[in-house]
């Protein structure tokens, strides 16, 4: 039973009580019976108010159905008076009883109306808390551990919550986040039973409290004995399902999915964002990386190259980020991914450069070799003289990588010889052509070398178009810088030192290794090694940054073993990206 105190203070009930013994009478006693706490009384007899006398009047109090107590009425010698006197005060005390019922509710509905304002603040705190949490990231995970938290911290009468995500091609769920279920394996017996799939069927929040009476719960978890579930809808989709569970029976109430469909609306629409930001951040990465492959695929010796680099670089970034030997190097999950587009987009500038320069594998192409052929054929005719000898040390030259102190010599001689003929003087080599003979290492000229150093500058120029988000504020700049180098010998710009990006540092690394791996028009495929060693030189050179190029050859297993296990993510992501597509296609 509960008493008026639930309803009127204490200091009001005597205040009415002292006022209304003065209405019954001088010789009159009034009072309130508790059961749970002593009685009040005012009047000549209230000290000893005999309950079962007959000279006492009692009625009993009530409010919305609760018994709280009686209203007493006690007149001396009133049993032996005339009717009249007990019906006055009968009337007396039904009239108090009124007035003391009329206070109960007037208190009962300003409390109604202050806990419903409460809640209504309640409700609205939790909205603006919840916006500003849910919407601070555009990442699905962040999203799904801000909402479990905010389930963590609420007066919820649950043990354990999970939230369960639709996969990519969207015909099933799997768990996300949560706390206090064990492993993934007891979450998916969850999402495999009976009453789980119904309610994201309906798309409406179901409690069970007596889950082994319930026979949609074909799960085997009996340390779980009461479910809500409660789908997490956007206008366009249900973007998750929220489980919260515990082990007591009948801990839920219509209440709760009500005080959770705040969270749940925020949670729906944050989590629908997030979805189409990490959609549109796969499809933008596919579309960039399909750029660099057509780019590479312009010389079948490159193909793959920007992919590798990209997966390469972004595995070294993240095993910086865990070495404690770098302490002053941290990357953002943002910056690890502006690292990963800019060894995409590294080469994009190639496109600007010439086929024959960009494929070329000897000094001078096969045809003009044939040209030479009959001009030096032609001289021995004309001069009585072997040629053939001096065609297979020009072909000798033409395949090698490095020109000696003696073939320049040869190249210049052959060059100094020439044929008149019919007024017209016909060198055996043109200018152009002795100069590409005479390249000290490599096959390209200067202009040629020129035109392929003005590739990272050309990137830069070609993706200043794209409007990248601000998060990637250094994705250009790492591009341009990635064929920089410490000492100022690099290009396009002959920066030094502290004015080189680290990122750019790294990227410049993993260019250098993966080029010598790989084989090329002008070289065969070094191994691993000798490319190690040939970085460590340019590194003791001072071209390349020494601690970064000991990270990387101390790691290097490591580093491709990760690159490897992100390209597998990757092809995973853009799979299920293409099967979601066909489906909203179909």
């Amino acid at each position: 039973m509960a008493t008026p105190r639930r309803y009127l203070k204490l200091g009001l009930l005597r205040h009415f009580l002292r006022q209304a013994a003065r209405f019954v009478g001088d010789e009159a006693t009034l009072g309130l019976v508790f059961e749970d706490a002593p009685g009040i009384f005012f009047g000549p007899g209230a000290e000893a108010v005999d309950l079962e006398s007959r000279d006492v009047l009692s009625l009993d109090i009530g409010l919305n159905g609760d018994g709280l107590g009686r209203l007493v009425l006690s007149v001396p010698g009133l049993s032996g008076r005339p009717g009249p006197e007990r019906e006055r005060a009968e009337a007396q005390l039904g009239f108090l009883s009124f007035c003391l019922h009329g206070f109960m509710e007037l208190e009962s509905a300003r409390r109604a109306v202050g806990e419903e304002a409460l809640a209504k603040y309640r409700e609205l705190a939790l909205l603006h808390r919840a916006v500003i949490e849910f919407n601070t990231t555009l990442r699905f995970k962040d999203v799904a551990r801000a909402l479990l938290r905010e389930c963590r911290g609420a007066a919820l009468p649950a043990d354990r919550a999970a939230l369960f995500a639709p996969t990519r091609s969207g015909n099933r769920f799997s768990p996300l986040e949560w706390f206090g279920f064990s492993d993934e394996q007891e979450l998916s017996r969850i999402v495999d039973c009976s009453l789980f799939k119904e309610v994201v069927r309906s798309g409406k929040a179901e409690i069970v409290n007596e889950l082994d009476q319930d026979p949609r719960w074909d799960c085997d978890l009996p340390s779980i004995r009461a479910l809500l579930v409660l789908p997490l809808t956007s206008p366009n989709a249900c973007q998750g399902c929220l489980v919260l569970a515990s082990e007591g029976g009948s801990p839920f109430d219509s209440g709760h999915p009500k005080s959770l469909s705040v969270l749940a609306a925020v949670a729906g629409i944050a989590l629908g964002n997030a979805s189409n930001f990490e959609g549109i951040q796969t499809l933008m990465a596919a579309m960039l990386q399909a750029l660099a492959e057509a780019i590479d695929s312009r010389d079948p010796y490159t193909a793959g190259h920007s992919e590798r680099v990209a997966l390469l670089v972004v595995a070294f970034a993240q095993l910086l980020n865990e070495d404690r030997s770098f302490p002053d190097i941290q990357f953002s999950e943002d910056q690890v991914r502006e690292i990963y587009y800019a060894g995409i987009l590294h080469d994009v500038g190639k496109i600007g450069v010439r086929e024959d320069v960009l494929t070329k594998h000897r000094r001078v192409p096969e045809k003009l070799m044939e040209i030479i052929r009959l001009r030096l054929e032609l001289f021995g005719v004309e001069n009585r003289s072997s040629w053939i000898e001096d065609y297979e040390r020009l072909k000798g030259i033409n395949a090698s990588t490095v020109t000696s102190p003696e073939d320049r010599e040869f190249i210049l001689e052959l060059s100094r010889r020439y044929l008149e003929t019919d007024g017209r003087t016909l060198h055996v080599l043109s200018r152009d052509e002795r100069d590409s003979f005479l390249v000290h290492r490599g096959n390209l000229t200067l202009e040629e070398r020129q035109e392929i150093e003005r590739h990272p500058a050309e990137s830069q120029r070609i993706l200043q178009h794209i409007p990248f988000r601000k998060d990637f504020q250094d994705l250009l700049t790492i591009i341009r810088q990635h064929h920089e180098r410490l000492d100022g010998s690099g290009y396009p710009d002959g920066l030094r030192g502290e004015d080189i990006l680290v990122q750019s540092r790294m990227l410049s690394i993993v260019d250098i290794y993966d080029a010598i791996i790989q084989e090329r028009h002008y070289k065969s495929a070094s191994s691993k090694d000798q490319a190690l060693s040939i970085i460590e030189d340019e590194a003791r050179e001072g071209k390349l940054d020494h601690r970064l190029v000991q990270a990387f050859v101390r790691r290097i297993e490591e580093i491709e073993a990760r690159a490897y296990s992100l390209g597998i993510e990757q092809l995973q992501t853009l799979s299920e990206l293409h099967a979601r597509t066909q489906g909203e296609a179909d």
